[in-house]
């Protein structure tokens, strides 16, 4: 008789494995966007900026060494590899969904009986000694375990691709920081040699106002400008403290003073082309992270469908069963049950439909949000290569700018010894000089760093 109920038994579990067959989850499919002309550029070009490893992209050896300290002492980094530790963690129960349970007891249970219950006559009390296991198994027929398995695993990838993205924005804040710290450098130059030049000024001034050539008024205006000037440096050295502090900050380090190179020595060599719109989305952490979150959305729908559908579970209990402490081990004390069960849901406060409607509503708005992130990317690459065209062009104009204004402030200093030009003219020349000089500096800054952000908007940096 007990080895019919096993033969059963295993019929049964036979059975319930062919079921898992009978699927009834979707499979999934990754959506289907549109691509094309995602960005503004005339490039046909294959070959992504984003392709170029950042060591290749960032050749200053000081700034190298400042990007993988960053890597590893970066706070936010820390941060997300620990969401990848935790949704590694989801992700291995959620593989482990096919094994059952088995939960082991041992318990005592004491009994104290009434007289006049049906045993009481017999007994004033009762003692049972129980020392049992019990296995419980879900037959994934509906594949609602498979697909949470492929939820979890869509999860975990997700938050991969969150830390792949503050990789991303912390190599190009780090390397957009450095150049910014270098080109105030380059400013601090310009302005502490002007203010050195404007000092000499003061003195031709005032001698050229003992000589009778001009008045007072040029002296104090002279001197008027030479502070201005210094106000600027105040500013440019207050502005690189407030930007030494950030970048420590980025390096997990209290705030300190940067080591680093000079301005003159940069230059990024790079093939300035964003490559085809399939390259975008194969590089975009964040694009990545929009579709992994659509995937999870759309395996969250599957299980939630599956609890519109019956249930086929198995329950086996066994072990020692004793009224007497010293019989708790004899085999007369074994005992075992199995129970089999299929529950179809029939009524359930609305809560199975309930469930299935706010997935299917994640699970749209989990597209659309793919759907942005790509609108997203495609402008911050457009946007980044609108801003390396203007500044490369504006680069050229403003040096022949600086040219042009350069030569009148050292005119007008000749002119003004003869007379022939006013003090007003000299002090607008030698403004007009000095604050190109310092745009032209912003500009070739402004240009490194559309480069960087154009890296950064295209995936690079991983």
């Amino acid at each position: 008789m007990k080895k019919q109920h096993i033969i059963k038994s295993f019929l049964l579990v036979a059975v319930m494995m062919l079921m898992q067959s009978c699927f009834v989850a979707k499979e999934y499919e990754a959506p289907k966007v549109t691509t094309d002309s995602l960005f503004r550029t005339e490039s046909k070009d294959t070959v992504s900026l984003a392709m170029v490893s950042w060591d290749k992209l960032f050749t200053d050896a000081i700034l190298q060494q400042h990007i993988k300290e960053a890597i590893q002492n970066n706070l936010d980094l820390k941060i997300a590899l620990q969401n990848i530790a935790a949704a590694e963690a989801t992700m291995k129960q959620g593989k482990a969904g096919y094994l059952p349970s088995l939960n082991a007891n041992a318990s005592l249970t004491h009994q104290e009986l009434s007289k006049n219950s049906q045993f009481g006559g017999l007994f004033s009390s009762l003692d049972q000694y129980e020392l049992s296991a019990k296995l419980s198994w879900e037959a994934d027929i509906w594949g609602k375990i498979r697909s949470n398995k492929r939820g979890t695993i869509a999860q975990y990838l997700q938050t991969n691709a969150a830390r792949q993205a503050v990789q991303t924005d912390l190599i190009a804040n780090v390397s957009s920081l450095y150049y910014q710290l270098l080109a105030i450098d380059a400013q601090i130059v310009v302005v502490t040699n002007t203010i050195n030049n404007r000092t000499q000024s003061v003195e031709v001034i005032k001698a050229l106002k003992d000589a009778g050539n001009v008045n007072e008024v040029a002296v104090k205006q002279t001197e008027a400008q030479k502070y201005a000037t210094e106000i600027i440096l105040k500013d440019l050295v207050y502005n690189r403290k407030i930007i030494e502090n950030s970048f420590s900050q980025l390096l997990g380090k209290s705030s300190r003073e940067v080591k680093r190179s000079t301005f003159e020595s940069q230059k990024i060599d790079a093939n300035v082309s964003s490559g085809l719109p399939v390259y975008l989305l194969s590089k975009r952490p964040d694009v990545l992270s929009a579709e992994l979150n659509f995937r999870n959305t759309f395996e969250q729908t599957n299980i939630a469908r599956s609890y519109f559908y019956p249930s086929l579970t198995i329950n086996a209990t066994g072990g020692l069963q004793s009224i007497e402490l010293k019989e708790w081990f004899s085999t007369r004390s074994l005992f075992a049950n199995i129970i089999t069960g299929l529950a179809q849901p029939i009524f359930s406060q609305r809560q199975n439909k309930t469930r299935l409607e706010v997935a299917k509503a994640n699970q749209q708005k989990a597209y659309l949000q793919y759907e942005k992130a790509i609108l997203v990317a495609g402008k911050e690459v457009s946007d980044a290569l609108a801003t390396y065209e203007n500044e490369t062009d504006k680069l050229v104009i403003r040096k022949n700018q600086l040219d042009a204004l350069t030569k009148a402030a050292e005119y007008s200093d000749e002119l003004l010894q003869y007379g022939l030009v006013n003090y007003l003219e000299v002090l607008t020349a030698k403004d007009n000089a000095l604050n190109t000089e310092i745009n032209y500096i912003d500009n070739k800054f402004k240009q490194m760093n559309a480069v960087i952000q154009l890296y950064k908007s295209l995936g690079g940096g991983n």
